[in-house]
């Protein structure tokens, strides 16, 4: 019988931050992820999210204000500019955002850029017709999935969206969280399946759309990789 994931819910913020400690390791490389811009990474690219620009070409997601969550170097943020979004951008890495208002000065759109953690940004509750997440939910330790999830839908008017890419099984560092615990680490990134992700964001918003990413060629104008999930899901 598998065990059941440990409840972190009912933690208080000094026993958050304990475990914050025991998993310090894993959040040190960001400050500097991206401060070497020929790394050999797969999103280091122009190009937006395949999915995105799918729900935005379908007119599932309607312009008005946007807040990237862990915007990275601004691709996701520039395309939603593009697409008639007011776009917040946020990121804790320092060398990120620094490469992100530089592509945003040279593009000629506005972008408010943000640097900062997802969890201490200030934000007006209600306020987003879209909340994005290209790649910063997987990287998150389980004991703070909860306290994200409600600021997203805090972050959310009535009506408004989530969308999300993260690691799918296949992609992930296949640790349980529990595992998280006993490594104290969390082995790159944390994957997860359909099943999970409905288990995880059913209690906070309704679930339209759950896919895995369109692995898409080197000469693609968008960005996909089939080892990565897609979801869309919306406020009530």
């Amino acid at each position: 019988m598998t065990p059941s994931p440990p409840d972190f819910t009912t933690l208080n913020e000094a026993e958050l931050a304990r475990l914050d400690a025991l998993l310090a390791s894993a959040n040190e490389k960001w400050p500097s992820f991206y401060a070497n811009r020929q790394r050999p990474c797969p999103f280091f690219v122009d190009a937006p999210d395949e999915n995105l620009a799918g729900w935005l070409d379908a007119g599932r997601i309607a312009p008005g204000l946007a807040i990237d969550l862990g915007c990275g170097h601004g691709r996701n943020a520039l395309h939603l500019a593009g697409k008639g979004f007011r776009v917040r951008a946020v990121d804790f890495s320092e060398s990120a955002i620094g490469w992100a208002r530089e592509r945003v000065a040279a593009s000629g759109q506005r972008v408010e850029i943000i640097q900062a953690s997802v969890f201490e940004f200030p934000f007006e509750e209600g306020s987003a017709d879209l909340v994005y997440d290209g790649g910063c939910f997987h990287h998150l330790a389980p004991h703070r999935r909860h306290q994200y999830m409600a600021r997203v839908a805090r972050m959310l008017r009535p009506g408004g969206h989530f969308g999300l890419v993260c690691f799918a099984p296949s992609g992930g560092s296949g640790f349980s969280d529990a595992e998280v615990y006993e490594k104290s680490s969390l082995g790159g990134g944390l994957g997860y399946d359909e099943r999970r992700l409905r288990e995880l964001w059913s209690p906070w918003l309704e679930i339209e759309t759950i896919a895995p990413m369109r692995e898409m060629p080197a000469s693609s104008q968008l960005f996909g990789k089939d080892f990565l999930m897609t979801m869309l899901a919306r406020k009530k």
